[in-house]
């Protein structure tokens, strides 16, 4: 997905309503642009994301660190 400034390859874990009222994705970062230079769980707010596409790889088990009902969401809509 293109976001904020640059392409990055990522994992999904939760889709719902941030905490500040703006649709959120948190995910896991595992490549690609990042302004901190940094991999790893980031929330992304979904208004900024553009050209999203679906790769081949999958993935079997979450990241270390993931935990079901996101903090950083009011409303969770979907998760893993």
């Amino acid at each position: 997905m293109y976001y904020d400034g640059g392409f990055r390859i990522i994992e999904p874990y939760c889709y719902g309503i941030t905490t500040a009222g703006n649709p959120g994705l948190r995910a896991y970062q595992k490549s690609g642009h990042s302004n901190s230079r940094k991999m790893g769980w980031k929330m992304f707010d979904l208004r900024k994301v553009s050209n999203v596409s679906l790769t081949d790889e999958f993935f079997n088990q979450p990241q270390n660190g993931y935990k079901r009902g996101d903090k950083g969401m009011a409303k969770i809509i979907a998760q893993l």
